[in-house]
């Protein structure tokens, strides 16, 4: 599962997830309050998302199809084989040279990386 999404469409869809299920009309209210969007803008936006299978609107209410954690695993996953030849330690390696980690961060990411080991 690729699905590209502009920025504005990726506001969109954190938006119906943070509110899901939604209804249209509290959808286009959020959207004007949180986007400035018009009514008009929010419809074609939700037509533009539903089309490339992410979101849903039956009857007026809107719900994704694929959850935000699965969305964003597949984005991550799609900028390592992009950028990374699909190399997981390099990207690793390249993200961490940029920030320095905390002890604690450190230690969280071991016991990820522990607790995938064990599995």
């Amino acid at each position: 599962m690729s699905i590209e999404l502009t920025m504005a469409q990726e506001r969109f869809a954190d938006i119906v997830w943070a509110h899901e299920p939604i209804g249209s009309g509290e959808l286009v209210r959020i959207c004007a309050k949180e986007l400035n969007w018009k009514k008009s803008t929010t419809y074609t936006v939700l037509a533009k998302i539903c089309e490339k299978g992410l979101l849903q609107n039956i009857n007026g209410l809107v719900t994704s199809r694929i959850s935000k954690e699965d969305f964003y695993s597949s984005k991550s996953e799609k900028i390592v084989e992009d950028s990374y030849e699909g190399s997981l330690p390099a990207f690793v390696a390249a993200f961490i040279a940029r920030k320095n980690l905390t002890v604690k961060e450190a230690e969280e990411i071991r016991r990820m990386i522990d607790a995938f080991k064990e599995e």
